[in-house]
């Protein structure tokens, strides 16, 4: 089952074989339902989804060392609704209420899975199976509609649909029942694939009311804490120089996070501040830079900081941390992490939630922002909260130099796709050695420096009205608490049916499995 749960991390970057995700569970699904029991059945997904997690967080494994191991078996657990889900309703023989029950109960069952760990304690909505579909706008759609759990939800329903066919192929018998849930699998996955490009013809993005232009800084590979700031600088001042002879003219220039190493609100570090405020006198645009500091008295924070040319416009300190990476959980319990692993020596101090800042374009206007930083962009709810406060644009400061070379770094480029197309607004990343890059409103990939580039990467963007909603903004996570409602009915029914006609329900069961094996066919 390990190795069946590893084989879905395809679906992400580096490997991007997005396609994977559209059939990719079914050997998983197929051994669940073969198990002889529902409680081998769930034990089986919790080694699938361990699977799946210790594969897709593998780079981590440098860090954290065997942290990895046992985030994924303790997570894992999640996934024993839905092998019990699977069992109960795909086992042969196949009925007509079990199959119909299974294409809509088994994929909530795995999306109530991918909700529950999306809990920042639980580590993060990290590898969410829709972010797979990042590359295919129409795919995204679903998002706007319904988040990535909507695009979830699609995938896993064609991977059951699929197994329903497999599972009734051996039961095709003259009665025609079984192909005819044959055939509901294929509609159900013909269903499952075309959801998407229906929503994109369906939900158009909304008008853009103005251009702006984007400056992202890339230094590249760094290695103490004074060369971010100083790389960042001799970009951003060949930007303006080259803006002057090439027209390039940006609104608003993004630094990666932790670009500077110093608190610029302090006194004592004015010089510092001085100079980034004639740099952006120099480009005539607002800086975005990230400070890495420590905070007397409190502990170390990373911030947003908004510079103009005459003084700090704003910041956003990051709220979401990195679990092990900026904080253990249960301290108490794992800080011996730290003496096998570089696991944080101390907790970072998170901010109090998402807000907006606001930068002055080119020609004065207000620009509202979206400010988030790095692991953040795995959370839908904070750039939906920024959409509600009436950002235009989302931008994700990030610095992934610990994971360089590893599968990391793309995986979290990857996931502004789906941030853009859930909210209808562009999104841009800066980092500070990769990757860099731009989307449109839709998530349409408009940019992308990688890991071993450095430079400015530019985009011109067209930014909606600041009172436009998606479907999901307004209505926000109603697909997973519908797939909690789905749950808990279907463990209900369950629970009433084991209750309620013990002998007789065994009778029954047992008289369609002698038959099943015999070749026969039972009305269903």
């Amino acid at each position: 089952m390990l190795p069946a749960g590893a084989l879905l991390v395809l679906t992400f970057p580096a490997a991007n074989l997005e396609f994977l995700a559209w059939f990719g569970l079914v050997p998983g699904l197929v051994l669940i339902v073969r198990s002889p029991t529902a409680r081998e059945g769930g034990i089986r997904a919790w080694w699938l989804g361990a699977g799946y997690l210790i594969a897709a967080l593998y780079w981590l494994a440098p860090e954290i060392g065997p942290a990895v191991l046992l985030v994924a078996a303790v997570v894992g657990v999640l996934w024993v609704p839905f092998g019990v889900a699977a069992w109960t309703l795909l086992r042969p023989p196949v009925s007509w209420p079990r199959a119909l029950a299974a294409l809509v109960v088994v994929p909530s069952c795995w999306l109530l899975t991918e909700w529950l760990r999306s809990w920042q304690a639980l580590g993060g909505p990290w590898a969410v199976y829709g972010v797979s579909q990042w590359q295919h706008p129409a795919v995204l759609a679903l998002a706007a509609v319904g988040g990535v759990w909507l695009i979830s939800i699609a995938l896993v329903m064609a991977n059951v649909a699929i197994v329903l066919v497999i599972e009734s192929l051996p039961r095709v018998g003259p009665s025609g029942l079984r192909p005819g849930l044959a055939v509901l699998g294929v509609i159900a996955g013909v269903a499952s694939v075309g959801a998407g490009p229906l929503a994109f013809a369906l939900t158009p993005a909304s008008p853009g009311v103005r251009q702006v232009t984007i400056a992202m800084v890339q230094p590249g590979i760094i290695n103490n804490t004074v060369q971010p700031s100083d790389a960042s600088e001799r970009l951003t001042a060949e930007l303006s120089r080259s803006g002057r002879l090439g027209g390039v003219e940006p609104d608003l220039i993004v630094w990666g996070e932790s670009s500077t190493a110093v608190d610029l609100t302090l006194a004592k570090n004015r010089a510092q501040l001085l100079a980034l405020e004639e740099l952006s006198q120099e480009d005539g645009a607002d800086l975005l830079v990230n400070q890495d500091t420590t905070v007397p008295g409190k502990g170390q924070e990373k911030v947003g900081v908004l510079i103009s040319s005459a003084a700090i416009e704003g910041e956003y300190i990051k709220t979401r941390l990195v679990p092990f990476g900026e904080y253990i959980p249960f301290r108490q319990q794992l800080g011996w992490l730290t003496k096998i692993s570089k696991a944080a020596p101390a907790n970072m101090i998170p901010g109090t939630g998402a807000h907006v800042l606001y930068a002055t374009d080119r020609s004065g206007r207000p620009l509202s922002i979206g400010v988030l930083i790095c692991f953040e962009s795995a959370f839908p709810d904070m750039s939906r909260v920024d959409t509600d406060k009436g950002a235009q644009l989302i931008v994700y400061q990030s610095e992934t130099s610990t994971f360089q070379g590893t599968w990391g770094p793309d995986q979290h480029a990857s996931l502004g796709a789906v941030r853009a197309a859930e909210t209808g607004r562009p999104v841009v990343q800066a980092a500070l050695t990769g990757d860099t890059v731009a989307y449109d409103a839709r998530g349409r990939l408009l940019a992308w420096m990688g890991q071993s580039a450095h430079g400015v990467v530019t985009v011109r963007l067209g930014l909606p009205a600041a009172s436009a909603r998606t479907i999901y903004d307004r209505f926000g996570d109603y697909v997973p608490w519908s797939a909690v409602g789905v749950t808990l009915l279907a463990a209900l029914v369950m629970f009433a049916n084991s209750r309620g006609f013990p002998g007789r329900n065994a009778g029954i069961r047992g008289k369609d499995e002698a038959q099943y094996v015999a070749g026969q066919s039972v009305p269903s």
